[in-house]
């Protein structure tokens, strides 16, 4: 891979392939990304791609199309690529999110068999995520063999975690030997998300204090401080912490004792706590939007939901504040936390008394906008910052190869 090479991101799922195109570029310059879209649906009968054409601004329309494997999806991405811009020749490298580096993989790295080896030994710590990213890699290797290819990990940005916010209180060498911890996810748009944030408040990177609320159909709020992350919400496993789209978040471990005990399987549970919990278990509805447009035409069951939802985000971000004594800002991103308003501010509003205080206009007016907007009446700096976190594997795998690009 050279400075002027395109780079192609992956972002492969259990059943879906996400890709991001960028042009060439060198030094501290930004990339360019020049096209985007998923293919959802693998290997689940009829899959949908959307590509979104480079540099347009307009969405592509969602089409059919057949992908009985992420290589299959992967072949599907790089004809409408080729279709729709050419000069897939000048690729320099393929870069790949995935999930989980594990105990030993906790920077960007460039793939060879010892890291391909440590990816597939993390599986077993994030079974739907850790096997559809090394398929992803192994497709790449069948069509381009020898092409440069570099991992990102989502847990990598919290591995600066301090040891009494990763330790669980059980008996230790259980712990070791299950690599049971606090792992911390969605790591890369926390770190995407801290640069952003350090660079708009004038900041350096490196002294930036923050609570970062990545708010999704997953959901976790991370504290930050001079750069790094010291505490987060998820643990071992994506499912602990606030409340998400089917997630249950935190639930007290004697409850989940209780339900295995009254008869239901492990798996079972599972399914239930991972899928079939959250808003979903709470009102029937995991799409935010939906549920706000039932909360605000008065149905009791969302208004609940909705309750519960910022109840427990708004405990993690008081809890992180008393963590942070040189607090800059407090930030918004992802799909739920960048267009609802309306949940920031049920967030933000009970904590006047901490210095946090949202101007009403500011904060409606900050929907869907792709540069960073401050909503904040005086006093805290809150921000909404889009999250970009194809640009930030983007640069974390060209720093891997050709060292940091400098801030």
């Amino acid at each position: 891979m050279t400075g002027s090479a395109k780079l192609l991101v992956l972002n492969c799922g259990s059943s879906s392939l996400k890709y991001d195109l960028f042009a060439p570029w060198a030094g501290d310059a930004e990339p360019v990304r020049v096209a985007t879209g998923f293919v959802e649906g693998v290997g689940q009968g009829t899959a949908r791609l959307r590509h979104d054409p480079p540099l347009t601004g307009h969405r592509g329309p969602v089409q059919e199309v057949e992908a009985g494997d992420h290589e299959a999806a992967l072949h599907v991405v790089l004809d409408v690529l080729r279709d729709d811009w050419a000069g897939l020749e000048a690729l320099g490298a393929v870069a790949h999110r995935v999930v989980h580096g594990g105990p030993d993989l906790s920077r960007p790295a460039v793939v060879d068999e010892a890291v391909l080896e440590a990816i597939e030994s993390a599986a077993a710590l994030a079974p739907l995520h850790n096997p559809a990213a090394l398929a992803g890699i192994r497709a790449v290797d069948s069509l381009w063999p020898g092409l440069p290819q570099v991992v990102v990990f989502d847990t990598a940005f919290h591995a600066t975690l301090p040891a009494a916010a990763s330790t669980y209180a059980i008996p230790q060498e259980l712990a070791r030997r299950h690599h049971l911890r606090r792992w911390g996810f969605h790591g890369i748009s926390h770190q995407y998300v801290t640069a952003r944030t350090a660079d708009v408040l004038g900041v350096p990177a490196d002294r930036v204090s923050l609570v970062s609320c990545h708010i999704g159909n997953g959901v976790s709020v991370t504290a930050v401080r001079e750069g790094r992350s010291i505490d987060t919400s998820m643990g071992f496993t994506p499912m602990d912490g606030a409340v998400m789209g089917t997630r249950s978040g935190s639930i007290d471990p004697g409850a989940v004792l209780h339900l295995g005990r009254t008869g239901l399987p492990p798996d079972e549970v599972e399914d239930l706590l991972q899928h079939r919990s959250g808003m979903l278990g709470l009102c029937g509805d995991s799409d935010m939007r939906r549920v706000r447009e039932r909360a605000d035409a008065g149905d009791a069951e969302a208004v609940l939901a909705l309750e519960v939802y910022s109840h427990r985000l708004r405990s993690l971000l008081s809890s992180y504040l008393g963590q942070l004594p040189d607090l800059h800002a407090v930030v918004f991103t992802a799909g739920v936390g960048e267009h609802d308003p309306a949940l920031r501010a049920e967030v933000i509003a009970p904590l006047a008394h901490l210095g946090l205080q949202l101007d009403p206009d500011a904060n409606a007016a900050a929907v869907g906008g792709d540069r960073p907007a401050r909503i904040d009446a005086g006093g805290t700096p809150v921000l909404v910052v889009p999250t970009d976190e194809g640009a930030q594997v983007a640069r974390e795998a060209r720093s891997a190869v050709f060292g940091p690009v400098p801030q």
